[in-house]
């Protein structure tokens, strides 16, 4: 049974997208794991990949929430930044309430610093601008300047959580692109690694056949004998 994410795995994510992994999960029957309103900050020309490290936030109570609570070096969220392992995704559940910020600039840049390989909220960040220029690939719903404590109490480190109406166990795997960010359960992910990176030449072979000229009946998918051969023939040539 996998137990963390190898290297192997790690790079084939790095060449996937979020919609082909969709896919491959769907194929073996795992229909919610696109996590919902949830964008980059600033969009990056490279993949976040990494293994959850979780935050959870509840809401707030007013008398076990002042700003004070951050002088405590117990305090989950700054205990969370200096305790999450190199290589891996911090990921905040915010209750899909972007009212006030998960995390701001500093602790990201101390994440970033510190070889983390990206932060995912379904809430919102504070200093979202110098977040977006960082090179940590970041995402949340929208830009949020309170602070966390007005609406958020942090309240549990690595343990199950849901962001953006999706489950995350601490180990899953994560991925974002451009588009998003998806959640792959550690135990199938060198199948769904190898799948998505299938499926990946095969939409490269479609997709320069569309671009000159070809119907997708019979291509895509390919039912056609003439279009397996042809991928066959494409495959040989490239090396894919």
């Amino acid at each position: 049974m996998t137990t963390s994410l190898s290297a192997k795995a790690r790079d084939k994510l790095m060449k996937v997208s979020t919609a082909t992994i969709s896919t491959a999960l769907f194929k073996v029957g795992l229909k919610n794991q696109f996590i919902q309103d949830v964008r980059p900050v600033s969009p990056k020309p490279w993949n976040m990949v990494g293994q959850a490290y979780t935050l959870r936030y509840i809401p707030a109570r007013e008398d076990l929430n002042p700003l004070s609570v951050f002088q405590d070096p117990t305090h989950p969220q700054r205990v969370g930044v200096e305790e999450i392992p190199p290589g891996h995704v911090m990921i905040i559940d915010s209750r899909k309430d972007p009212r006030a910020a998960s995390a701001g600039s500093i602790l990201v840049t101390r994440m970033m610093k510190r070889g983390v390989a990206g932060v995912v909220t379904d809430g919102g960040f504070r200093d979202a601008p110098e977040i977006g220029q960082m090179d940590i690939p970041s995402y949340h719903n929208r830009p949020s300047a309170p602070t966390n404590l007005t609406i958020h109490q942090a309240i549990e480190l690595n343990g199950p959580i849901g962001c953006g109406d999706v489950a995350v166990f601490p180990g899953d795997v994560i991925v974002g692109d451009q588009e998003g960010v998806i959640v792959i359960p550690l135990h199938m992910v060198d199948d769904i690694a190898h799948e998505s990176t299938e499926m990946t030449a095969f939409e490269d072979f479609v997709t320069e056949q569309v671009k000159a000229g070809a119907a997708v009946i019979g291509l895509y998918p390919a039912t056609s004998e003439k279009a397996q051969a042809d991928y066959a023939a494409w495959r040989e040539k490239t090396g894919r």
